[in-house]
């Protein structure tokens, strides 16, 4: 019982200073999955019609350290593979309000330090038919129901969302960033 409890006190531990280890593992492999995916993609997520599951791009937030394999889809079983494109928003690139979920203690924590993010940082996101480089124009804490930042508005723009505080669903933070440049794909499908 001695052994169970040091266990115990020492996932805590971690996950407290860190993250969840044994999500953080689970995590991994699944983002390798996503890389192999995204290596080979389907023809539908080239053609923008991606499926619940199916990697879509990757998100790189430089300023934070965030290189993590997007998947379609926000239910629990697709954050627990990384961050999540809202299949109600538009696909990176789309016009209109694109935006993606990720966890920040558990599966990786892929936006843990979504709360260091400043005005003025890039974030890219780059899928089989395009890079796409937002700039980040503020961050909001809001009410954990607040689906107004999900709204179109007069530009394109990435609004990124994860719970807040750490340890508590009870808020979101939201990170806004204006679409400044579109570029060719720097992910290309095998065989091309």
């Amino acid at each position: 019982m001695m052994v169970s409890g040091v266990l115990l006190i020492g996932d805590a531990g971690a996950t407290l200073m860190w993250q969840e280890p044994l999500s953080w593992l689970l995590a991994g492999h699944q983002q390798g999955e996503l890389e192999d995916a995204l290596a080979s993609p389907p023809r539908r997520v080239i053609q923008r019609k991606p499926l619940e599951g199916d990697a879509i791009g990757r998100v790189t937030i430089p300023s934070v350290n965030v290189s993590e394999y997007v998947v379609e889809g926000t239910g629990t079983g697709d954050l627990r593979k990384g961050p999540g494109h809202y299949p109600s928003s538009p696909l990176p690139g789309e016009r209109g309000t694109t935006a993606i979920a990720g966890h920040r203690t558990t599966y990786g924590a892929p936006f843990r330090r979504l709360d260091k993010v400043r005005r003025g940082n890039p974030i890219t996101v780059d899928t089989p038919y395009g890079r796409f480089v937002y700039e980040v124009e503020r961050t909001r804490i809001v009410d954990d129901t607040d689906v107004s930042v999900l709204r179109r508005v007069g530009y394109d723009r990435l609004v990124l969302t994860a719970c807040h505080p750490l340890y508590s669903a009870a808020q979101r933070i939201v990170v806004f960033a204006r679409l400044r440049r579109r570029g060719p794909a720097t992910v290309r499908p095998a065989g091309s």
